[in-house]
């Protein structure tokens, strides 16, 4: 990822999104482009507008976070596009990561997933599907494999699928404000590892061959988007309304756990346990799920 760049294009996207009497200062003179200008955010964040230019030209890879704080007040950053800023302002103090290589979530993970009696699946920090219990494979990728987890080779991606599978794309009523809340997470991602060359090549993938991923990616949103709720319309049991949270999961790069759930007595909740009876049974994937990662628990 062009590290310069992707800074330069984020601190432009957010100097148009705000105007002059956004901030308190006085308009002057007719604007070619939307938004505040060089100058405007330079006195705002009290720095001059040489550093700041250089700074969005991405010449400038020592900011200190009292400048980056300043720049991010300034703009009206959120915590989370704040925390971005620093990401890419600062791409040097990434830790460097080593040739990649097939993940695996470890054994009392799976254990722990398949144990749950709610929809629950494993993501890397590349939104890859490292494990999942049968109602999240029944919940989001039915029409998959129920050991496909287990085979890197056909390993499911959540933001692959959103973007490029159809049967994903039917599951959402609300499709845009999925893929917009996709694209914030995988922003903020992609910003936390500017050298992971697998998540780069994912972004121009979806590029490529998503005409809905481009323009979301060019807006540049950022957002951890760790819990909330998302509504599907399954193709078993309806209309569904669940509530998720994912966990950071220690000493794991990166890998989360990610869980619905449904509200005690509502019509989600009745549509998920017809969803259990009819989900295939644990022991489906099991024995693939013990075979693909034996040799990586042995280490």
């Amino acid at each position: 990822m062009d590290i310069p760049a992707e800074l330069g294009d984020f601190l432009r996207s957010r100097r148009s999104r705000l105007q002059p009497e956004d901030v308190g200062l006085v308009s002057y003179g007719r604007r070619r482009v939307p938004g505040l200008r060089r100058e405007e955010l330079a006195q705002l964040a009290g720095v001059s507008v040489a550093y700041y230019t250089r700074l969005e030209q991405g010449q400038s890879q020592n900011a200190s976070d009292a400048v980056l704080d300043s720049i991010a007040r300034a703009l009206r950053l959120t915590p989370d596009e704040h925390t971005h800023l620093r990401n890419l302002a600062r791409p040097a103090g990434a830790a460097r990561r080593p040739a990649p290589r097939p993940e695996h979530a470890r054994r009392g993970t799976r254990q722990l997933v398949a144990a749950l009696d709610v929809p629950a699946l494993v993501l890397d920090a590349r939104f890859d599907v490292l494990a999942w219990n049968r109602l999240g494979h029944a919940l989001l990728a039915g029409h998959l494999a129920a050991d496909s987890p287990y085979r890197p080779a056909d390993r499911p991606n959540t933001q692959r699928m959103l973007f490029l599978d159809p049967h994903t794309r039917e599951l959402y009523p609300d499709w845009e404000g999925e893929a917009r809340r996709a694209v914030s997470s995988l922003r903020l991602t992609a910003g936390e590892r500017p050298d992971d060359r697998q998540l780069a090549e994912l972004v121009g993938e979806l590029t490529m061959n998503s005409p809905e991923f481009g323009p979301l990616w060019a807006r540049h949103p950022v957002r951890k988007c760790a819990f909330g709720t998302k509504s599907f319309h399954h193709p078993l049991v309806g209309r569904l309304e669940l509530d998720f949270e994912m966990a950071r999961l220690p000493e794991t790069g990166g890998q989360a756990l990610m869980m619905f759930s449904a509200r005690p007595g509502s019509p989600s909740e009745a549509a998920l346990g017809l969803l259990a009876a009819s989900a295939v049974p644990a022991s489906a994937a099991s024995g693939t799920a013990r075979t693909g990662t034996a040799a990586h628990e042995r280490h």
